[in-house]
């Protein structure tokens, strides 16, 4: 990717009266945003369908030119990749939304293009119940998949505690934030995202000396939904960005979790609302986030596989009925019948052989236990 795409890339955001939309067609039009500039003062004979107002608003693009010189010379002195829709490291999920930035600005290490990556939003008034679930649910996906890459927007509340669930569980994060690289917001963050920036990254399709202006936190919500699989939900009240983000998500085809709360808690409405709605998955732990994503849990495959170590010699029926009994106290074989799904014949015909290996141990009231 040359320096001159780059620097075009950048003016084309910078160019007054051009919509985000008309550029993003120019681009895709034109194959690249040299070729966009290379052709602007005759557009028409590349584009014969360009109306008046796109002619006239590419016919001064001196300053858009100055602006995106002086931003990818801060960019070299502080080390920020600028990133164009071409470039091979621009985060391929969220190029495939139509609405995606023409260029990125990151600081980090982390890959945008990971394999697994997921979002973590919600409320800014984080209750005690949020911040439980966002260390409880990274931690234990850490253990199965600790390469995944977890986006959120280091605002208040859930955002930034899932950014720090994950900076102690030694996974990579991503912010992605409203305004530019050149400031943090809010400052009282800067410290975890000091070490995002070694351990995941900030992410933003701002130039440096833009404010945080409300209308960037909805638009940056694009992209944290854009270049994740998954966009969870924590916590949200009946209105508020997280669910912004959701919607984004479904109308990406990108799949959507809620973990739902009490009918009247007000941090639990947006959750709840989505459920109802069908617009995300009800999940209360990793297990069911990964069976909405098909992923395996390579922790049950294991025990599995110790299982078969321990129990070479079993049939079909016999397993099942050393699943159903394990982590109980003991089962009534009517119980059995019933979590097997397998006849009586064949359960009374199964806990006999496992008698006589020595793998059960038969109660009193047709009552059965695994041996410890």
């Amino acid at each position: 990717m040359s320096i001159q795409e780059i620097i075009y890339a950048m003016a084309l955001t910078r160019i007054p009266r051009l919509s985000l939309m008309n550029a993003r067609l120019l681009y895709d039009t034109m194959g690249s945003a040299t070729a966009v500039f290379e052709h602007r003062k005759d557009i028409r004979d590349v584009i014969p369908e360009a109306n008046e107002k796109l002619v006239e608003v590419l016919r001064d693009v001196d300053e858009a030119i100055a602006d995106a010189e002086r931003e990818m010379e801060f960019a070299r002195k502080s080390n920020i990749r600028c990133l164009s829709l071409n470039d091979d490291d621009y985060p391929l999920l969220l190029k495939e939304c139509p609405d995606a930035p023409l260029v990125l600005y990151y600081l980090g290490n982390a890959d945008l293009n990971a394999q697994r990556i997921i979002s973590v939003v919600g409320t800014r008034k984080i209750t005690p119940m949020g911040k439980d679930i966002c260390r409880s649910f990274i931690a234990d996906l850490q253990k199965v998949y600790p390469d995944t890459l977890v986006v959120s927007g280091l605002a208040y509340g859930v955002d930034v505690n899932a950014h720090r669930a994950a900076l102690e569980n030694g996974m990579k994060t991503v912010g992605v934030l409203a305004h530019g690289l050149d400031t943090i917001y809010p400052a009282v963050h800067r410290q975890t995202a000091v070490k995002m920036v070694s351990q995941g990254g900030l992410l933003t399709e701002y130039m440096s000396n833009t404010r945080p202006d409300k209308g960037n936190f909805v638009r940056r919500n694009r992209i944290v939904a854009g270049m994740s699989l998954c966009t969870i939900v924590v916590e949200s009240a009946a209105k508020g960005g997280a669910l912004i983000t959701a919607e984004l998500a479904g109308d990406y085809n990108r799949e959507v979790c809620a973990f739902p709360g009490r009918p009247y808690d007000e941090y639990s409405k947006g959750c709840n609302h989505l459920i109802a709605q069908n617009k995300a998955h009800l999940i209360s732990c990793l297990d069911d986030f990964l069976e909405v994503m098909q992923w395996e849990n390579p922790l049950k495959k294991k025990a599995q596989a110790v299982q078969q170590e321990l129990f070479p010699d079993v049939g079909e029926d016999e397993k099942m009925i050393i699943d159903t009994l394990r982590g109980a106290d003991n089962k009534h074989i009517n119980q059995i019948v019933i979590d097997t799904n397998l006849n009586i014949g064949r359960v009374t015909s199964a806990l006999f052989e496992l008698e006589l290996k020595g793998i059960i141990q038969v109660l009193g009231g047709a009552r059965y236990r695994l041996r410890h």
